[in-house]
């Protein structure tokens, strides 16, 4: 049975580092928020990546507003770190969180916006979708994937790498997490580990003379990008090598222009480049089909994986509920991804769908702040104008009954 309407503000609807910050800024301004959160607890995507997971990200930008990040893991945050971290925050931040809350529909109504859930009605002024960029895992539809005889699956679930020792894999894909996999695999064993790629990723290797090359993200964001793309070129060459002749040629662009235009994240070395030059690790084409036991890739040659890991990417999965309304293009990326304001859908906003050179955390600070800021003066103004029209309409009344 469907409860009565909850009207707010502001609903946000994801309690992810993206929801929390965005809450937390309106709440500093004053501002009723209320979340709405799918899972039965915070940071629910982030407990599904394997346990090895390690930020890409300097620790000195994983942290939101308000409170510093943890210190003990080093420069590189571990996941469960990560983890902790969201939900000491949640707890800090006093907005009402309503768990197991699946957004069904959105659409407009009188009050603003008028989102039904399974047992619930919520109408709210303004809604912030903050369910995020990696949010559904996706694997390409390849022909004949469905009768392949080994083991496929995705990036995200892959587990202990333990499990892998022993074993033929084939990873699709070498850009943010497929780098990630084939760090992991370099300190583990393998039989044989292949690297099915179209372009090499833009890779830059963790460290410059022992110094974490991300603490120095801040700069690069002020820099041009057409820069950024030649410094990164020259840096990958000059500590990395002629990944070409490893067998991943480069991208057309590059990879401060990917960022900045696609989101498509740098991919950091960690020991796969290594393991590619001492032929531990094989760069063959972009997989094609599957027929059996074979995996087909885009220059006919075929091989055998016990394993084929699909890093592949994500979606986000907000098409179903947006497209009618023209928010998200065909695949789910909003048009507005990081706080704008949507002219044709007035309350409606959108963050953490698009990172920058300091990652997410930072991201999520800087369009939770836009929206918070945006939704308070919106809000302020239609007061101001209620109590002038309040105001207009009691004068008259008053001269008459001689108040």
């Amino acid at each position: 049975m469907m409860e009565a309407v909850k009207q707010d503000d502001v609903l946000i609807i994801g309690a992810g580092l993206s929801g929390l910050a965005c809450a937390r800024a309106l709440a500093r301004r004053g501002v009723s928020g209320r979340i709405l959160e799918a899972h039965t607890r915070v940071a629910e995507p982030w407990r599904k990546r394997h346990p090895a997971l390690r930020l890409n990200i300097h620790r000195h930008f994983a942290c939101l507003p308000g409170r510093k990040p943890p210190t003990g893991d080093g420069v590189f945050l571990k996941r469960d770190s990560v983890i902790s971290y969201l939900e000491d925050y949640a707890s800090d931040i006093d907005v009402p969180i309503d768990f197991s809350t699946e957004v069904l529909s959105i659409k407009r109504c009188v009050f603003g916006w008028h989102v039904e859930t399974r047992h619930t009605v919520y109408q709210a002024k303004n809604v912030v979708f903050a369910t995020g960029r990696d949010r559904i895992p996706h694997i390409p539809d390849w022909r004949g994937k469905d009768t392949f005889k080994g083991t496929l699956l995705h990036a995200r679930d892959i587990g202990d790498l333990a499990q892998f020792d022993g074993k033929r894999v084939l990873v699709a894909g070498a850009g943010n997490s497929g780098s990630d996999v084939l760090n992991h695999l370099a300190r583990h064993n393998p039989a044989e580990v292949l690297v099915s790629v179209r372009y090499g990723p833009a890779v830059v290797p963790s460290y410059v003379f022992g110094f974490p090359l991300h603490r120095l993200a801040r700069g690069f964001a002020m820099m041009p990008t057409a820069l950024v793309d030649r410094a990164f070129r020259l840096t990958q060459r000059l500590f990395l090598g002629d990944l070409a002749k490893l067998g991943l040629p480069s991208h057309p662009d590059g990879g401060g222009t990917r960022l900045m235009r696609d989101g498509i994240a740098f991919a950091i070395d960690d020991g796969f480049v290594d393991a590619l030059k001492k032929g531990r690790f094989r760069a063959v084409a972009n997989v094609r089909a599957f027929n059996g036991h074979d995996v087909i890739l885009a220059d006919g040659k075929r091989v055998r994986p016990d394993v084929v890991i699909a890093a592949t990417g994500y979606r986000t999965g907000l098409q179903k509920l947006l497209s009618h309304l023209g928010a998200v293009s065909s695949d789910g990326q909003p048009f507005h991804p990081s706080g704008e304001a949507d002219c044709h859908n007035p309350g409606l906003w959108f963050t953490g769908y698009r990172s920058g050179y300091t990652g997410y955390f930072d991201a999520a600070r800087k369009s939770g702040d836009k929206i918070a800021r945006a939704i308070h003066d919106n809000l302020s103004a239609s007061h101001r104008v209620s109590v002038s029209q309040t105001a207009r309409q009691s004068g008259p009344m008053a001269r008459q009954t001689g108040i």
